[in-house]
This record gives C-alpha cells, structure tokens and sequence, in this order.
C-alpha cells in the first residue's frame, strides 16, 4: 500500500511541476498587478473625477474590505468542493469585474466593482494550496518561495503598462490590459487537476489514481506499487477544526504572524512613498522647526506645520509611476536569503529572523542619516519582510492537515487583509502627529511577531503534509 504522499515523493519534480509553477506565477502576477494598480489608478481619479481625499482612499480601502471578507470563504469552498473549483471560480469572478470596472460610468459604481475584484482575490491565494499538495517535500519551500518572483514580475509589468497607456489610452484600457494574466490563467486552469489529496480525503480514490499517473507520465516516472490508501472521511472546511487543542495555539499565533506581516509590509511601502517625496526629513526638521518657532514662538505649532508641509505634499494628477517602478524589484533579494535559510534554520527561525531584521531597520530609522543610509535600510526592511511573508506561505500549507489547509491559508489570509486595512491610519495619519511613534508601532509589532514566530509549537522543515489531523 501506499499514500498520496508516498507518491508525490516517488513522482518527484518533473514537467507536470513546471507548468504548475507557471500557472501558479501567473495567478500571483494577476494578483500583484491588481494591488499595483491601485497606486495608479486612485491619483488618476481623484483629478480626472475631482475626488475628495476620503473617496480617494475608499477607493483603496473597498479592496481591502473585499478580500478580507472573502479569503476565509474561498478557503471553506476550496476545503468542502474542492481545490480547482474553488480557484477557478474566483479567477473567473475576479476577470468578469477587473474588466467590467473599466466601463464604471460615475464614482459610486467603480468603488462596487473595485469591490467585488477585492471579492475575488481573496481566492487567489488558494493557489498555494494546490500548488504545495502537488509539491514533493525538498521542493515545496523553494517553489513556494520563487513564486514571489512572479509577484515581482507583476508589480514590473504593470508599471511598464501604465507608463505606455496611460498618457495614450487612459485607465480605462490600463484596468482592461492588467486583466490579461488573469484571462490566461482563466484559459490554463482547465488543465488543471483536482489535487489527489483532496480526492482521497473525499473518498474519489480512482480519481486521485488517475491524477497521479498522468503526473507519472508527464514526469517519465514510475507509480509506486500497491494499492492506495484510503483516508479516514471527515467533515472538511470547519472553521471550528482550527480551534482543536492540536491547532488553537497555532492558528492564532498565526492570525497575528499574517497581520502583521501585510500591516508592516504595506504599512512600509506607503512610508517609503511619503517619505521619498519628502526629502531628506531630518535636514528639513531641524530648518522648519526653527523657522517656524522663530515666526510664532511656539514649538507645538512648529511640529504640526512642520510635518504637514514634508509629509503631505500637494495633491497631483499624475500617479508616482517611476517611484513605484524603483520599489517594485525590492522584495527579490529578501527571498533569495529565504530561499538560502529556510530550509538550513526551519521555518519558524526564519520567520521570526525576517521579522527581527525588520525590527532592527526600523529602529536605525530613529538616527537622522543620509538619503542613501536611510535608502538602504527602507530596502532591506522591505526585502525581509517580503521574505518572511513567503516563508509563512511555505508554512501554513505544511502545519495544516488535507481537511483543513485551505481553510487555515484563507483565514490566515482573511488576517492578512485586516493588517494591510489598518496600515494607512498608522503610516499616513499617525505619521502626521508624529514620525517617531508610527516607527515604534511598526518595530514593536514585529518584535511581537518574530516572538509568535519562536513560539509556534509545530515545525514543519523535514515533514510531509498531513493528510489527517
């Protein structure tokens, strides 16, 4: 006899993995470039519409919004009727309203349909699931984790996009061009299987056989001998599964590793944005302090007046294109160390390493330094917080057994969300009263987090996926 597992290692990496790995790169550039096109798409309509500054950043924060109220139920769909349903119903959900928003008449229908895409992409990240379940173990970290380089890719892309149909054919055209990895992927998941391990959790034995010889086949390898091994049927995608006394203590340490990894991510992004635009913001303190306390004599006056006018710039009908082009490659050399320590240090040190770094950049932000210092550390708080963010993707799948695992990556996801909704009140309105304090509150959230990293009570480096709890 043998199990699902036992095949998956006997198959190995082969050209089935592949086209995978593509697929799966294409579902993450859709998403990346969904996200980028935020940045571009908000300046735009604010001037275009004559948009006042909420509408601005509701037409951000609706997104957000949808994909938090999604990932949690993609994730009980994908657990309940399967894997490639699940994610192939939200592509196609998320292509129908990506195009469909380009021909929004006034305001109030383009915040619906932006909506209804965050809606959408809540499933995207069920990807992972089925990817990691088709994965052989000493692949399954390093593939997990390269698929940020199509995120990379993505952010690229859509920039270059912008950049040439913006001044040309407008956002329209721009919102109707970024769904086209969206329309392959929709066209490619036909090929798709359903995983094998789901259908043997849900008793589909000669369906799971099949799957897996036609991954034999395209990969010239040979089936293990034997008969395959039926698992014990249980009720799949209960939320209540991940409360059991085995997960209770994981799944929550996990809620707040996923928060604030996308709280601090886009809480940086956002931070290096305002701060880019302002300039060198300690030889500016010390010029406005002075002058304005030299006009009115009072030092309170001087830091509202002195943070408004660095850190909130005037409004502009043009998006920072080249700005998000600079950033955009950032996250790469944080998951190539990644990709080096994950399997070296385990999954837990490695988070938590990401997290203490990020910590440490963030701190060295409280020294006034030089453009190119302070360049340099935004960079790598960034390139390691990306990292640990894909290194809680490589885990999540793996602590996870069949029944539960993409319950557990949506409602980690779902968290996720809460994190990037929350980040623009700390990085753009907190920054206003105060620089420093929003510092602490980045840095001691991901002190926190790189302690619930050490805590975590399973290691996953060296351990097959579970296919029951």
């Amino acid at each position: 006899t043998f199990m699902v597992e036992d095949a998956v290692e006997a198959i190995g990496f082969g050209k089935f993995q592949w086209k995978l790995s593509v697929l799966t790169g294409l579902a993450w550039m859709a998403d990346a470039m969904e996200m980028m096109i935020l940045s571009i798409l908000a300046p735009q309509l604010h001037c275009e519409w004559q948009l006042p500054s909420w509408q601005v950043a509701l037409l951000t924060s609706v997104v957000f919004v949808g994909m938090m109220s999604s990932s949690t139920l993609w994730g009980n769909i994908s657990d309940q009727y399967g894997r490639w349903k699940g994610l192939k119903v939200s592509v196609l959900w998320t292509l129908y309203y990506g195009i469909l928003s380009a021909f929004a008449p006034v305001y109030t229908w383009i915040l619906v349909l932006r909506g209804l895409v965050g809606f959408g992409i809540g499933g995207i990240p069920q990807s992972v699931t089925l990817y990691a379940e088709f994965l052989p173990m000493k692949a399954r970290a390093k593939c997990i984790l390269l698929i940020e380089v199509f995120w990379a890719i993505g952010t690229v892309f859509e920039v270059i996009l912008a950049i040439f149909v913006m001044p040309t054919l407008g956002w329209r055209w721009l919102l109707i061009l970024s769904a086209v990895p969206l329309f392959l992927f929709a066209i490619l998941c036909f090929w798709l299987p359903e995983s094998a391990r789901y259908d043997v959790l849900s008793g589909n034995q000669e369906k799971a056989i099949t799957t897996l010889k036609r991954i034999a086949t395209e990969n010239g390898a040979p089936m293990p001998l034997g008969k395959l091994i039926i698992s014990r049927q249980e009720d799949r995608g209960k939320i209540r599964d991940l409360f059991t006394p085995q997960f209770r203590w994981t799944t929550l340490l996990l809620w707040f590793i996923w928060f604030s990894n996308a709280f601090s991510y886009y809480g940086l992004v956002l931070l290096t944005t305002e701060i880019f635009q302002a300039g060198d913001i300690c030889s500016n303190q010390s010029h406005w302090e002075s002058e304005v306390v030299y006009r009115t004599g009072t030092l309170g006056e001087s830091l509202q007046l002195k943070f408004t006018y660095i850190l909130l710039p005037s409004p502009t009908c043009s998006p920072p294109i080249e700005l998000l082009g600079y950033l955009a490659p950032a996250p790469l050399p944080g998951v190539l160390v990644t990709l080096w320590i994950i399997d070296r240090l385990g999954r837990k040190k490695t988070m938590a390493l990401c997290f203490a770094i990020f910590f440490l950049c963030s701190l060295l932000l409280f020294i006034c330094v030089g453009r190119n210092v302070l360049t340099m550390l935004l960079f790598i708080a960034r390139a390691f917080i990306s990292g640990g963010f894909q290194a809680a993707y490589v885990y999540t799948p793996e602590v996870y057994p069949t029944a539960t695992r993409a319950l557990g990556l949506g409602s980690c996801s779902g968290m996720a969300r809460v994190g990037a909704l929350i980040t623009p009140f700390i990085a753009q309105v907190m920054l206003e009263s105060s620089v420093y304090l929003t510092l602490v509150v980045y840095s001691g959230c991901c002190l926190l987090a790189a302690l619930a990293s050490c805590f975590l009570p399973i290691e996953t480096k060296g351990r097959g996926l579970q296919e029951s709890s």
